[in-house]
């Protein structure tokens, strides 16, 4: 499809590592597949707090040692749980399907000569730094990666709920591994007598399982955020890093970078997921999702 004045390109020509087959199958099992690895995100989470709750701070002795540590680690649960929600439901960046049509065209105004970029899986126009996602099936801006563990792509309009994710797993991580240690010293100091509800070896598989889990949350979230943080300071997704791609457009660097993220001056705003949420926009989102709708752009 050409109109007179700019010219309309395939980006298939210019990505040959983008294939055209194979989307609507892998797609279809890759979705599945991320819904249950966000259902076991949440599991582990839960499970976590658990252990913590009942296993390690309800049976102590010490008034202020439980509630101190309970108040900490389950507003860092609850705000973990939040940004996995915002960063799954919150529209990515999505570009519209099918747009590249010479009525859209028409209304760009572009400039005689100008180049614009047709994705031929999802049928449009294609902004600067946008991907096609095949597991979304949509061309998504600024798209970092796709992430099973939220069933969602990590883009131009969610990043900022992905990074908080990460970051709040990365203390509840930390925060377990340190209520496990401690606990494990006063039982063995106590020789497991009133140490816990449970019997000694219930508990003590109980906290195996959680140290386990909370090194490699830890591992995994706190390389995850470095990451994130070192592509937003730098203005560079994941994939342009990867693909080595020359930056065609002005570098907000460092804090200017942070600021086009996260919004406005530096706060404690930026580590609050529930900051501009509206829970009917929400709740509306959520239906468009499982009914097959388009993202709202």
């Amino acid at each position: 499809m050409q109109s007179s004045g700019h010219r309309l390109r395939d980006i298939e020509q210019h990505h040959p590592l983008l294939s055209a087959g194979g989307d609507v199958e892998a797609g279809t099992l890759d979705d599945g597949c991320g819904m249950v690895c966000a259902g076991i995100t949440w599991f582990l989470v839960l499970y976590a707090a658990f252990v913590v709750n009942f296993v390690m701070l309800l049976p102590a002795k010490n008034s202020w040692y439980p509630l101190l540590n309970g108040a900490v680690f389950n507003t860092l649960a609850v705000l973990a749980l939040a940004s996995h929600m915002r960063t799954m439901l919150t529209d990515p960046g999505a570009v519209p399907k099918g747009n590249a049509t010479k009525e859209y065209m028409d209304s760009l105004q572009l400039k005689p000569g100008e180049v614009i970029y047709k994705c031929p899986k999802c049928c449009s126009i294609k902004p600067e730094r946008a991907h096609h996602c095949s597991i979304c099936k949509r061309c998504i801006r600024k798209m970092d990666h796709h992430c099973p563990w939220v069933n969602n792509c990590v883009g131009e309009k969610n990043q900022r709920f992905f990074v908080l994710f990460t970051m709040y797993i990365a203390l509840i991580s930390a925060h377990a591994l340190g209520l496990s240690g401690m606990h494990f010293f006063t039982c063995v100091k106590v020789q497991w007598n009133e140490c816990s509800d449970f019997s000694p070896g219930v508990s003590v598989l109980l906290l195996i399982f959680l140290c386990l889990e909370a090194v490699l949350f830890l591992t995994f979230t706190a390389v995850m955020f470095g990451t994130q943080l070192h592509s937003i300071c730098n203005d560079e997704t994941e994939i342009e890093r990867l693909k080595n791609e020359k930056p065609t457009w002005e570098r907000r660097v460092r804090w200017d970078g942070m600021r086009s993220v996260f919004g406005g001056p530096p706060s404690l705003l930026w580590c609050n997921p529930f900051n501009g949420l509206r829970f009917h926009r929400l709740l509306l989102l959520s239906r468009g999702r499982r009914s097959g709708a388009e993202f709202a752009v």
